[in-house]
């Protein structure tokens, strides 16, 4: 903690000169807390996407969600006189100095995804977390009680709920499955992000609750941990697997059931809303202080009908085909 106080010290007098100095160029910065998570790799190629249709130079800063490594390319971009920064913070608490630092150096902000406490910026791009929770927790209660299971019990293995969207999902998911009479197995925070940290979660779990009938994912890409416990704890086929978000493979896992279904948000469209907002605000319009992008849940019943949806805005994949 000590560090970090330092590190905002230094921060807040570098300001001064940046303020000074005149920009000469179009300059956007992204700062995401992990690009090494699918999500917001796709995120970022629908923000380099629009920047350079835009006409804008885009650098990207992954601080391999570790709130350091983010206060040191926040210091970056800001001596480096961006014209605006979008930014997906490794917690809700962390952004907030984020945004006073920018607003003290006069660069506006606009948030992807995650949240703030706190702090003055352009506008927010959200996912309806919530809803889509809520939405993906009917389908899992639609399927146990069409199997006879209502009486099982569901583990979750969470993001951080420190985040505002964290909590959001834990929120929307435990009221599908209070109004299906569905008990909670306990829920797991992830920390390290890891395969085996969610094989851990997973296994722990099914050890403790000899009726747990579903797993839950507040992710996609550890989904291979997950059913490896299944797999080892010879429960396959009676323990079901639900995520949020989505890989490419989920296309083909959830026509064949081997996933149940996933809250799929569309990262490569809310990164290309985050640069068209910023850009509005740079060009003096007015523009909303919030949108918040829908969440689809996805299943076999629909995985068709939306895969045109999935391929672009959830995956990315414009230029490639899906089978």
């Amino acid at each position: 903690m000590k560090k970090i106080i330092l590190l905002i010290f230094y921060i807040f007098l570098i300001l001064a000169p940046v303020q000074a100095e005149e920009n000469l160029t179009k300059k956007l910065a992204y700062i995401v807390s992990d690009t090494r998570i699918p999500f917001w790799d796709i995120m970022k190629r629908g923000i380099q996407n629009e920047a350079m249709t835009n006409g804008y130079n885009i650098s990207v800063y992954s601080a391999k969600n570790d709130r350091k490594n983010e206060l040191i390319f926040t210091a970056k971009v800001l001596k480096e006189k961006v014209d605006g920064i979008i930014i997906s913070p490794t917690s809700s608490s962390a952004c907030t100095t984020i945004i006073k630092l920018a607003n003290k150096a006069g660069i506006p902000v606009v948030i992807a995804d995650i949240g703030t406490d706190g702090g003055k910026y352009v506008s927010y791009i959200s996912s309806n977390n919530l809803d889509g929770a809520y939405k993906i927790g009917q389908v899992l209660g639609k399927k146990m009680d069409s199997l006879g299971w209502k009486n099982g019990s569901v583990g979750i293995v969470a993001i951080p709920q420190k985040r505002l969207n964290g909590q959001a999902r834990t929120a929307g998911f435990m009221k599908a499955m209070d109004e299906a009479g569905i008990k909670g197995a306990g829920i797991k925070q992830q920390s390290t992000w890891t395969e085996e940290e969610t094989y851990t979660f997973s296994m722990e779990m099914i050890q403790k609750n000899s009726d747990l009938r579903a797993i839950w994912l507040q992710g996609s890409d550890r989904y291979n941990g997950a059913l490896r416990a299944i797999a080892d704890s010879n429960k396959t086929g009676d323990i079901l697997l639900l995520t949020f978000d989505a890989e490419p493979e989920f296309i083909e896992m959830i026509q064949n059931e081997v996933i149940l279904g996933s809250a799929m948000q569309q990262p490569y469209l809310m990164g290309q809303e985050a640069v068209r907002v910023l850009d509005e605000h740079l060009k003096g319009e007015k523009v909303p202080n919030s949108i918040v992008i829908p969440i689809m849940a996805i299943s076999k019943e629909n995985i068709s009908e939306k895969l045109p949806i999935i391929r672009k805005n959830v995956l990315g994949m414009e230029d490639k085909k899906v089978k």
